[in-house]
């Protein structure tokens, strides 16, 4: 029986025109590295500081000093800032729906992500998920270590009082996600097709099941969408 939904927020429940990843690759290239689309697809889904960091020691061959990795963690603050005010985050079609779904089935939903705290604020409510939306949200700063180590989940299981691993589900759109839920022992891993990933780079990580969207997800546990909200959407579970 699953009694918790734990959910990546940028490209899994959110749609933000991948600016997450455009912000990073500029700050990184203003801190000193060239990082080709491969480098930044490694750090999908990680602690933003920690990419910048493993970013940059990658680009230049030595550890980066703090002070440099601080400074590209402000800069990509404000370019992420900026192209949020400029192209507005919004749910991915039929997650709010779903997510409510899960809710009135009494699983309770968190969002993790490898955002820190100033930013999901922000972000959650320009979409206009405050209160009463979600059970939980998790974020990077909130942990020890970001994906795919598995507190950001323990975390959210700890906040909505989920005792068991096997009850719960991790749905996400990149490797991190998934290795994440996998570390954790979650009874149901589930790989979204909505982000950066294709279902072989998905497929090659551990997992349960793959499905196009969040929004399949009341599908895959036989939850009921009530029709007046229902969004069509193909589920290729396996």
């Amino acid at each position: 029986m699953t009694a918790l939904a734990v959910l990546d927020i940028a490209g899994t429940t959110v749609d933000e025109q991948g600016a997450v990843y455009t912000a990073l690759e500029g700050a990184v290239r203003t801190a000193g590295a060239s990082p080709s689309t491969t480098d930044i697809q490694r750090w999908m889904g990680a602690d933003k500081k920690e990419a910048i960091a493993g970013l940059l020691e990658n680009g230049t061959g030595q550890p980066p000093h703090p002070s440099v990795v601080e400074s590209g963690f402000t800069d990509f603050h404000a370019r992420l800032d900026a192209a949020y005010r400029s192209r507005p985050p919004r749910p991915l079609p039929g997650v709010p729906e779903a997510i409510a779904a899960l809710r009135a089935a009494d699983i309770k939903v968190a969002l993790t992500t490898g955002f820190d705290r100033s930013v999901v604020d922000g972000l959650l409510d320009t979409i206009g998920w405050t209160s009463g939306v979600l059970d939980a949200v998790v974020c990077v700063d909130d942990v020890p270590a970001g994906r795919p180590a598995p507190y950001m989940i323990f975390r959210a299981m700890e906040r909505t009082g989920v005792h068991a691993v096997a009850d719960i589900v991790v749905a996400g759109d990149t490797r991190r996600d998934l290795e994440a839920g996998h570390n954790a022992g979650a009874g149901t891993i589930v790989g979204v097709l909505t982000g950066g990933y294709d279902v072989t780079d998905l497929g090659a990580v551990p997992h349960t099941h793959l499905l196009p969207s969040v929004a399949d997800l009341p599908g895959l546990l036989g939850v009921a969408v009530p029709a007046q909200a229902a969004t069509p959407s193909a589920s290729s579970a396996e």
